[in-house]
């Protein structure tokens, strides 16, 4: 079975990219932007960097910003999980 692929142009430091995704292209689209703002704030940033250097630290910001998010759902999982067991003696016997 194949998932059908969205076809859509997205522009990053202007030039212009076709993507092929799975997701909708307003997703797809506002990933490309939040990138393409990404890179941008980075050649702002005071020192000069070329577009394909500003574009790997702009990588490692948004790999970041992934990592602590992860980090963040495993521990609000885990509190979940604690509270949960915390209030499962208070259920009901058919509802444990």
């Amino acid at each position: 079975m194949t998932t059908k692929k969205n076809v859509v142009k997205v522009t990053i430091l202007g030039s212009e990219y076709t993507l092929r995704t799975e997701t909708s292209p307003e997703h797809a689209m506002a990933v490309a932007e939040y990138v393409d703002q990404a890179i941008t704030e980075t050649m702002e940033s005071g020192a000069r960097v070329e577009a394909h250097k500003a574009a790997i630290l702009a990588a490692l910001r948004i790999a970041g910003e992934l990592f602590e998010a992860r980090e963040q759902a495993s521990l609000l999982a885990s509190e979940m999980s604690a509270l949960s067991d915390e209030i499962r003696p208070w259920l009901p016997p058919a509802k444990r």
